[in-house]
């Protein structure tokens, strides 16, 4: 009877711990991690001196399937925080029958400012990938997927809590004495974003005053500047879009899109990035410059998964309040 050698021994042993290791990760990640649900908070120093904070909830790549009850529970809760704002950067419906429960997992929200962008998971179901694929790059529909989803009726839940659409177009908002102008795009992922359309939506929201959005209305007399935050919203940060948006003025970019990576690596992190924004950018909030300019721009991990991929590994779930606070 042959016997194994002591190396061969050893590799057996080793190719055992590293499988017992990847199983135990793969259980931790899609079993647990996914379902961490963690808020993240950060100051952004945007505003006039002397304006009162702005409280921002950040909401992004929900991927809601209708079974998903700890989900919408804990997004229900989130409604405590009594945010200002709410911003929605897409990829919402994680399954062709979420809209009722979209509509419960929002409903607290309802009467709290707020506006959204579209993600192409908002237009099409979850497909079957081999998750393999976002090494190459960023995940390309080379045709229509046949599970097409009714935009409209999401876009009506949003209405119905009073929020504005600003794919390819811009809004005003005048909260806790600022003003704000937020402007978006349709989904870059999916060639939807109309940068070109950005000037004449930003020039239509600050009309024919030559003063513009910069002064108070109240009186002819009163013509002092007054304090105001110019923000851009996108689903998928791609460079061009981010670019484009600081160009255009923006102090604050927020999107979604990345998942953080989803599945990262401890001290390395995210393997990839579903678009082309450096992996140091693929999460959190950082600084997006474009010549002399620059813009505070966060990026959500979010907060759900494809239901065909559904594991996370060191980038839980994740929601954003960022508390926009006077500049020194």
């Amino acid at each position: 009877m042959s016997t194994l050698g002591t190396g061969a021994k050893a590799l057996l042993v080793g190719t055992g711990a590293l499988a017992a290791a990847g199983a135990g990760a793969f259980a931790w990640g899609s079993l647990l991690e996914r379902r961490m649900f963690t808020l993240r908070e950060a100051s952004v120093p945007v505003l006039a001196p002397g304006s009162k904070p702005i409280r921002v909830l950040h909401i992004s790549d929900l991927h809601l399937a209708p079974w998903q009850k700890d989900k919408q529970e804990w997004v229900r809760s989130l409604a405590a925080l009594k945010p200002d704002l709410v911003v929605d950067t897409g990829d919402n419906l994680g399954h062709t029958d979420a809209f009722d429960a979209l509509a419960y997992t929002l409903e607290p929200f309802a009467g709290i400012p707020g506006i959204f962008v579209n993600g192409s998971n908002d237009f099409w179901g979850p497909q079957l990938k081999n998750p393999f694929r976002y090494f190459g790059g960023p995940s390309l529909l080379k045709a229509a997927p046949q599970n097409r989803l009714d935009t409209d009726r999401l876009h009506g839940i949003f209405a119905n809590l009073g929020w504005n659409d600003i794919n390819n177009a811009a809004q005003a908002l005048d909260i806790n004495g600022t003003h704000l102008e937020l402007f978006g795009v349709d989904d870059p992922h999916i060639g939807r974003d109309r940068l070109d359309l950005i000037t004449r939506a930003v020039d239509d929201l600050r009309g024919d005053d030559p003063l513009g959005d910069e002064t108070w209305p109240d009186s002819a007399e009163h013509r002092e500047p007054r304090p105001t935050v110019t923000i851009g919203v996108a689903h998928a940060p791609y460079r061009r879009v981010l670019t484009s948006f600081v160009n255009h003025g923006a102090q604050l970019i927020l999107a979604g899109h990345t998942h953080g990576g989803q599945v990262c690596v401890p001290g390395f992190g995210a393997l990839v990035t579903n678009c082309d924004i450096p992996r140091s950018q693929v999460k959190g909030l950082s600084l997006w410059g474009s010549g002399l300019r620059s813009a505070y721009l966060n990026v959500s991990a979010g907060l759900g998964t494809s239901i065909y991929a559904p594991v996370r590994f060191a980038c839980p779930p994740e929601a954003t309040l960022l508390t926009l606070t006077a500049s020194s």
